[in-house]
């Protein structure tokens, strides 16, 4: 890789990944509360010890200290160096690594995506109020109604209501210059030739399209009267790439914890009526044809994927895009289906007539690749004839071509060669095309060897408490005014956390997982590792409380050496290098602790 990939880079494809996503599909994960858990891959236990925060994004276990976000996961896990999971995760996000240093980073630019985040919460927020209080949401709720939805899963998608008119979101949010140039930046707004803005979305039912985050970062919306077009989606914005997003599949995380298969449908409606008959493993483009991003995304979450589209030309025109874009990552253990429904059903109107059972009755019956595959090419061929298998063979040819090397592409060769009368190794000498051989994802060969350390909480030392608050809620730091943390070098990690406020500062809207990366070289990362892995309880109003009293208790600490501050001294030291004085000074610590 030619030049150094730039921190700002890293923040963003740190900010674009969902570390769950990344783990799960080499360490089955299970979810338990907020967190998951699983055993340890990286040392033998058979109690689940470690844990992945998806709020956090971060991993972390409790029996060997393995610690970091995905990136660190990569290196650890598939044993790649830091240029190969950068590149690893920008793969999995369809970005591509930039091969020179770039420009500096440039902290504005951060800031407006940070506010353009902001802004679309705020809209997904606005149009929910809307369909609950605007003197025309009757027509809304009324439509939904009609269409079977329950308030209860309207919800769940975080359904909305854009009223008629030219200008109501331009009033409620774009209250200045800025966030007006946010929002259209977002797609929320258009630019009138003459000047001005005007909204984007009027008189529509809003389907809000989240990340895999959960963050809102486009919409769809329904037209409630009888303009065009019926749907109408966000354009390519900062935020949203059609290519590589997918209404339903934040939803369908959230819902299950274990992905069998996956339906990828045509609707925003097909997606929400499943999901309300029990069916959540369903998921829809956004406008455009499934991409090979869509699909790579897909496979690291279930191996099987079915397309269930309309019987019509349109819907067999796109499963065949679909089946042409899959074909470059198809590979042993993909299963790949297709379903085509009865002429005038979709998803929608089928499962309100069959239910649930039916329609996953119809499912399992959906037709296999290969079986798709071949019967589409030789759907107007006479393989009777030697003309026939011949055309066949060319045609099919081209494509299996494009499949990488592996067992899934020798059996759809012998497959080729059993419906041509021909020799596998006769087909296999005319793919000349065949691309090279991508390089084989790098698993887990042996599991890492880590010296176990003994799962001790840590004390909750002023110092460590002001750490892990910030780590829950780095906006925190902005209640220090810049340079105003005492200096004390005798106070163990007191220089660490006015490092820690400092990288906010620098950075007002960092993610946690970013603050984590910003700090890794920092001589004190090993112990941000243990406090990571600390139970948070408190939040929001009583969090930033907690962090007020914290902020006293440090003060006061670094202004007075109290028995807790030599306590904190010695804990930080390795237990081999305490004196014997020092040891019975901590027993005795202890003892008079358990007194009360």
């Amino acid at each position: 890789m030619a030049g150094l990939i730039s921190q700002s880079f890293i923040d963003e494809l740190l900010i674009r990944t969902d570390i769950v996503e990344v783990i799960d599909p080499r360490v089955q994960l299970k979810k338990a509360g907020r967190e998951y858990t699983a055993c340890c891959p990286f040392h033998n236990e058979k109690t689940p010890s470690f844990t992945v925060s998806q709020a956090k994004q971060f991993y972390h276990c409790f029996g060997c200290g393995a610690h970091g976000s995905a990136i660190g996961f990569l290196m650890e896990y598939d044993h790649l160096n830091f240029p190969e999971a950068v590149e690893e995760l920008a793969q999995m996000n369809g970005l591509e690594v930039p091969r020179d240093a770039g420009p500096a980073p440039d902290p504005k630019a951060k800031a407006r995506q940070a506010t353009l985040y902001d802004l679309m919460a705020q809209s997904d927020r606005y149009y929910r109020q809307q369909l609950r209080q605007h003197p025309q949401a009757a027509r809304a709720v009324n439509y939904l109604k009609q269409r079977g939805l329950s308030g209860e899963i309207a919800a769940t998608f975080g359904l909305g209501f854009a009223p008629p008119g030219w200008d109501n979101l331009l009033k409620a949010l774009a209250n200045d210059k800025e966030k007006c140039k946010q929002l259209t930046s977002g797609g929320m707004l258009i630019e009138k030739d003459e000047g001005g803005h005007y909204d984007r979305f009027r008189d529509r039912i809003m389907f809000p399209i989240r990340d895999q985050r959960g963050r809102t970062i486009a919409f769809g919306g329904r037209i409630l009267g009888d303009d065009k077009p019926k749907y109408l989606n966000s354009p390519e914005t900062p935020l949203f790439h059609k290519g590589r997003e997918l209404y339903g599949l934040f939803e369908m995380r959230q819902a299950l914890r274990k992905i069998d298969r996956i339906m990828v449908v045509e609707g925003y409606m097909d997606v929400v009526t499943l999901a309300q008959f029990n069916i959540h493993y369903a998921v829809a483009t956004l406008g455009t044809a499934t991409t090979p991003d869509h699909l790579s995304r897909l496979f690291r979450v279930t191996p099987e994927i079915i397309f269930c589209f309309d019987g019509d030309r349109a819907g067999r025109d796109a499963a065949w895009r679909a089946l042409d874009n899959a074909l470059p990552i198809l590979k042993e253990g993909h299963e790949l289906r297709f379903l085509f429904l009865p002429d005038g059903e979709d998803p929608d109107t089928l499962v309100r007539k069959e239910g649930k059972a039916g329609f996953e009755a119809r499912l399992d019956l959906a037709t296999p690749l290969s079986r798709y595959f071949f019967g589409q090419l030789s759907n107007q061929l006479d393989l009777s004839s030697p003309e026939g298998r011949a055309r066949l063979a060319k045609t099919a040819q081209a494509y299996l071509s494009r499949l990488p090397k592996g067992l899934f592409k020798q059996m759809m060769v012998n497959e080729l060669a059993t419906l041509t009368q021909m020799e596998s190794s006769a087909i296999e000498a005319t793919l000349n095309t065949e691309p090279k051989q991508a390089p084989p994802v790098r698993g887990k060969t042996k599991s890492t060897q880590r010296k176990l350390q003994k799962n001790h909480s840590l004390v909750p030392t002023p110092v460590r408490r002001g750490v892990m608050s910030l780590l829950q809620e780095p906006k925190l730091a902005l209640l220090v005014e810049s340079g105003n943390i005492p200096a004390n070098p005798e106070i163990p990690g007191l220089d660490f956390f006015g490092e820690v406020i400092g990288v906010i500062h620098k950075n007002p809207q960092i993610e946690i997982a970013t603050l984590y990366s910003r700090l890794e070289g920092s001589r004190y990362y090993h112990h941000l590792k243990r406090l990571s892995g600390q139970e948070q309880l408190l939040k929001g109003n009583l969090l930033e409380h907690e962090f007020k009293g914290i902020l006293d208790s440090i003060k006061k600490l670094a202004s007075n050496k109290s028995m807790d501050e030599q306590m904190e001294i010695l804990f930080a030291k390795p237990p081999s290098q305490l004196t014997n004085e020092e040891k019975e000074m901590v027993r005795r610590y202890f003892t008079s602790k358990s007194l009360y």
